[in-house]
């Protein structure tokens, strides 16, 4: 396996289970660093949560990093696989809190530089669809665009998954 490797795509593409795939490839155990924040309230958050948890079993440790992504890969840097599920929810609750998502970006592709074990992100493409009417969901869309471009850069392999089938986008001979 690679060192680091982004997995991009619509939602409900297939991106969460060829990450968990090739997480578990190399020693049938991994580290799951999930973003996701739950707020009360949000029961179907929380059922998707848990049938995602269920799914996945025993082979997975659990890891809840919702701001801190960097650290929290520092801090489980060893043997073992981390899959990071995923950047779009991390950049939301970023955004939400006000804190400086550039920089917190730039601090994350700084950590995967230095990563001794895989790392294996999961992230929404969201700049396929039409501009989006409000200023929220505008800037939503060009920092995941931002993100995305910038995390693919540090990685080793980028995915792209479409209804269930993967594509590798890097590395490719096409260069321009």
């Amino acid at each position: 396996m690679k060192k680091s490797i982004l997995i991009t795509g619509g939602a409900r593409s297939g991106k969460s289970a060829l990450a968990e795939r090739m997480a578990l490839q190399p020693a049938g155990r991994a580290i799951y660093v999930a973003t996701a924040r739950l707020h009360a309230g949000d029961d179907e958050m929380a059922d998707r949560v848990a049938k995602h948890k269920a799914r996945r079993g025993a082979a997975w440790e659990d890891v809840h990093a919702p701001t801190d992504l960097a650290g929290a890969l520092r801090d489980t840097d060893g043997t073992l696989p981390r899959l990071v599920d995923c950047l779009t929810l991390w950049l939301t609750n970023l955004i939400l809190d006000d804190s400086d998502w550039r920089a917190e970006t730039a601090r994350l592709v700084e950590t995967l530089a230095g990563q001794a074990a895989p790392v294996i992100l999961v992230t929404n493409e969201v700049g396929q669809g039409i501009v989006p009417e409000n200023k929220m969901a505008r800037l939503f869309r060009d920092a995941a665009g931002h993100v995305n471009q910038s995390v693919a850069a540090a990685c080793d392999e980028v995915w792209l998954t479409v209804a269930g089938y993967p594509m590798k986008v890097k590395p490719n001979d096409h260069s321009f």
